[in-house]
Parts: C-alpha cells; structure tokens; sequence
C-alpha cells in the first residue's frame, strides 16, 4: 500500500515562499521513495500550486480565511497567519484523512501549535515539524531547524521528551540540483573577480526591496564590465517598476522572470544580492559570496550566524543606515582581496546540499507513535 503523507503549509505576499518551497523539495525526495503527497494550503501563491501539481502531488485549497482568530491562550506571534482558528483548520484538515490513515503529517506554519498538532495526531503514523522560531509548544515526532546557531535549548519543554530534533544547515531542504552544481560552482571561484552579480529577494518581495537595491548600486563602486541579473517573480507587482528601473542601470541589467535554472544562476554569479531566508543556505551550498538583505524577523538568526563567521554581509533596511548607505559601503569592502576571502569562509560552512535525503532518512528511521 502507498503510504501518503500531508504538507501544512501556506504561502502569501504576507508569509512568503520559503514554507511551501523546503516542504516541496522534501516532498519531492519522499515522492522518490514511493510516498504519496497532498498539499492542505488556504494561501497560496498561484505560481508555487503550479510547481506543486507539476511535481505530481495533490494540492487542496482550504476554505475561509477571512474570520477573527481566536485561539484563546497562549496567542501565538503569528496567528494571524493562518487566517482562522488552529481548531476550525485542524477540522478541515482532519476531512481529508477520511481516506485512511496519514503516514506522516508535516506542518511547516508560524501559526500552528500543539492544539493543532494534537488534534490531528490520531490520524498520523508520526508527525513532524518544521520550525525557525522556537517560540510554541509542539507535540511531534521530528522537529527540524535548518539555521545556523540552533541547539538543542531552543527547544528545551516545547517538545515531547522522545522527539528528534534535526538541527543545523546540514539539514537545509535544498533542491537536488544544489548538490549537483556544488563542485563547479566551488571550482569556478579559484580566482573570484565581481564581473557577474545577481539579485534575487526571493518569491515575494513585498516592500520593493529589488528597487532600491538598484538604486543603491548606481552609487556603488562595479566595473564597468560588470553584468547584472534581477530574479523577479511574474506575481510581483513591482516587476513593472523594476524593468524600468534596470534599462537606467550604468551597467548592462537583465530581469529574468519565474526562472526554473536558479541554482545555475548561482553557480555562474560572482556576488549575489540576496534574502535571509533559505536562499541563504542554497549560496553557501554554492560558494557563493554575498550581501544578505534581512526582510523579516525570522531571518535574523541565521544572517547574523553567517555574519558573524564573515560568511556574508548582511544588510538590514530596517537597521540604523538604510540600504541606500549600507550596501556601497559593503561591496567597496568586497572589491580586491575580500571577495576572494568571503569565498573561503561561506564555502567552509559546509553545507553539502544533500539536506533533504538526509531529513527522508530520519523520517524513515522513526517509529509510528502508536
């Protein structure tokens, strides 16, 4: 019998991609292994629901999303997230197990706590958590925390006594083809010069930070032989704004739209302008040498762990100097001998890319609950 297992995860201008992006790339490795996955989602992004019914996997648009959350205590930072009560969705969730038991049940969702987990768990084999924040009770199996800092005291009373706790960037969910480019991308930065950069805010950049991206980079100190290449989501509204604003650019600037070859990309750039989420561990996998943009609190962690081993240069637009000051100051600290340096420390990181077979063999290892 195929064994099936189903994906918690949402994905809005609000919440981002990355949720919906690392549950596919494990997805994508359990289907591989012979499993069978549905997507429970209430938000989201046409363009991410494409690429989950590409990969042959079952996507189930919840309804609502429009009444007051009210959860009761303890009220969790991002309730709102989830766009109605954990109870009135655990229900909904809990219509599509009439067709037998779950195997597994991921939730990947800053809206999702023990209420859920518990309401859902006579109908799994075992259930697993993917978590950045640390900041709720779970009642899981497996719990994985992909930044770069996390122990185990992060998680110290917010999950049962015989829960496995997957920690660190060796278990970032990364596409396969990370893995596969790792090699030339680390071969192709023997002698690093900043003649190819490229900027990607990932699938939602909510506050047009891509814009003034370029716009700080007219004050910054490229070659004039350097390229540019913008990496924009067809679904941003700012994709117009941006266009415009690359044929202005000093330098020759392309804007290349839902790309499917973002992992080449990387490999061939020598900089790259990036967002703090998961896109940071696909450049480390890579080697590759950059200026990390913090768009949200969540991403705080991991940015300022790289930052502080000088693997990146993280930039935060909400910190004392904007991104029109901070990041010309960055790449003249980049020019000359410090490219070739941050080559060095991102690579040492250590991040292989084989995250997600690693995190499908835990979950294989692991026991049902009952």
């Amino acid at each position: 019998m195929t064994q099936k297992i189903l994906f918690r995860a949402d994905a809005s201008a609000d919440i981002g991609a990355g949720h919906v992006m690392r549950c596919l790339t494990l997805a994508n490795t359990l289907k591989a292994n012979g499993y069978r996955c549905v997507f429970a989602a209430r938000f989201m992004l046409e363009s991410l629901g494409r690429l989950i019914e590409d990969a042959g996997h079952i996507l189930v648009r919840l309804d609502g999303g429009s009444e007051n959350v009210t959860d009761g205590e303890p009220v969790l930072s991002h309730a709102g997230w989830l766009g109605v009560a954990q109870e009135t969705d655990a229900d909904q969730c809990l219509l599509l197990s009439r067709s037998g038991q779950w195997s597994w049940i991921v939730v990947d969702h800053y809206a999702i706590d023990f209420r859920w987990e518990k309401r859902l768990r006579p109908f799994c084999d075992r259930l697993m958590v993917i978590d950045d924040l640390g900041d709720r009770v779970h009642d899981c199996d497996l719990l994985l925390d992909q930044n770069l800092g996390t122990d185990e005291q992060k998680y110290a009373g917010k999950v049962p006594a015989n829960c496995r706790l997957l920690l660190g960037p060796g278990y970032a969910l990364l596409r396969p083809e990370f893995a596969e480019l790792r090699h030339y991308s680390l071969a192709r930065r023997r002698t690093p010069q900043l003649q190819q950069l490229l900027i990607t805010m990932g699938g939602v950049d909510r506050n047009n930070v891509t814009s003034d991206i370029l716009e700080a980079l007219k004050r910054s100190p490229l070659s004039p032989s350097c390229q540019i290449t913008v990496v924009m989501s067809s679904q941003s509204q700012w994709l117009r704004g941006v266009r415009n604003l690359a044929r202005s650019m000093p330098w020759p600037a392309k804007v290349r739209v839902d790309v499917t070859d973002m992992a080449l990309l990387m490999a061939d750039s020598d900089l790259a302008i990036g967002a703090a989420g998961g896109s940071a561990w696909e450049r480390c996998c890579l080697g590759l040498p950059s200026l990390t943009v913090i768009l949200a609190d969540n991403q705080r962690q991991s940015a300022h762990a790289l930052s502080s081993r000088k693997a990146v240069i993280a930039l935060d637009p909400n910190g004392p100097e904007s991104l029109a000051e901070s990041l010309p100051k960055a790449l003249s600290a980049l020019i000359g001998d410090g490219l070739e340096a941050m080559v060095e420390r991102v690579s040492a990181v250590g991040i292989d890319g084989l995250g997600a077979v690693k995190v499908a063999s835990e979950m294989a290892g692991v026991p049902p609950a009952r």
